[in-house]
């Protein structure tokens, strides 16, 4: 079996979950495959790091005597506002060395920052979007997935992502059985779509200000089967078809019409995930009305039929517990 050392960096104010979640994973997949996955952390100078969390921890070596690494694991927290300069030049001269590169939500940041994500596709926490973008324009920002693959570098969203990441790798690695067997131990699902968004339809846009457009966002996620047109949506806010539409792009940030597409998509998406009911009928339910029309949607968004999304997303049933 071949080895896949992992490097974790540690620094001052990184997040505790960018560390412990991936590392969870990778070490619970080296607990069911021996050797897999040595791992070791390290910081600038070996001393003790203190987490956003307030979380010292201690690393096993300082990162001049570490070798390079298979995986070289970078994860985020607000040390990354405004990193020690060492630290980007130890990156900037030996992340290069690693087969593989690993940015967990705003540890892109430190990985821009040594020039290693010119001209590469990449992500981190949603909140952190616009800055990456606006810091490093020779970065191609995708705010929308979870996480993203780039040739050898790999960069994910916030916290959670970075084990949605780090179980998509051990099951690239040792193959989907071992990497569920791990997902089910951390009770987490085995891997959301790479391209799913990082925020749900109601945190993807804004609540609207005025109470009848927050009481029609609500409505519209109660009752996605419902007639959802503007004119039925701006009769229910007592305002104006064109008036409706106007506000509710202006105070939400999208068209009624999004915000409805977004919303029903999720609702599928759960019923997949959740249940064992028909396409057919969730297709009713989530307010598609054909199997066809469901299709072309999850398609276009997720890059999978809603079958294909089932049999590769929706967890399979626990061993029993213990």
């Amino acid at each position: 079996m071949e080895q896949r050392d992992v490097l974790v960096v540690l620094f001052e104010g990184v997040q505790s979950l960018d560390v412990t979640g991936p590392l969870e994973v990778f070490t619970g997949a080296a607990l069911r495959a021996p050797g897999a996955y040595p791992v070791r952390t390290a910081s600038l100078d070996g001393a003790p790091v203190r987490t956003s969390s307030g979380l010292t921890v201690t690393p096993d070596l300082r990162l001049c005597d570490t070798a390079p690494p298979h995986t070289l694991l970078v994860p985020g927290g607000r040390g990354t506002r405004a990193p020690d300069p060492r630290l980007v030049d130890w990156l900037r001269a030996n992340a290069p060395k690693a087969r593989r590169k690993v940015a967990v939500c705003t540890g892109a940041f430190l990985l821009a920052a040594a020039g290693l994500l010119d001209g590469r596709r990449a992500t981190t926490h949603w909140t952190r979007c616009d800055a990456l973008a606006t810091g490093f324009p020779a970065v191609r920002v995708d705010p929308e997935p979870i996480y993203v693959r780039d040739g050898d570098v790999a960069t994910s969203a916030g916290v959670t992502a970075g084990i949605d990441l780090a179980l998509a790798l051990v099951e690239e690695d040792l193959g989907r059985d071992l990497a569920l067997d791990v997902a089910r131990h951390l009770v987490v699902f085995l891997r959301r779509p790479g391209n799913q968004t990082q925020f749900s339809a109601q945190l993807a846009a804004q609540t609207a200000d005025r109470r009848p457009l927050r009481d029609v966002q609500q409505w519209i996620t109660e009752n996605p089967a419902a007639d959802l047109s503007v004119e039925t949506l701006a009769d229910r806010a007592g305002l104006s078809p064109r008036h409706f539409a106007r506000a509710f792009r202006a105070e939400v940030g999208m068209t009624p019409g999004r915000y409805v597409d977004r919303v029903r998509l999720e609702a599928a998406r759960r019923l997949l995930e959740d249940t064992a009911d028909g396409v057919e009928g969730i297709s009713r339910r989530c307010g598609y009305g054909t199997p066809e029309a469901m299709r072309r949607a999850f398609t276009r968004t997720l890059g999978a039929a809603p079958a294909e999304y089932r049999r590769r997303f929706r967890p399979a049933s626990p061993p029993p517990f213990g």
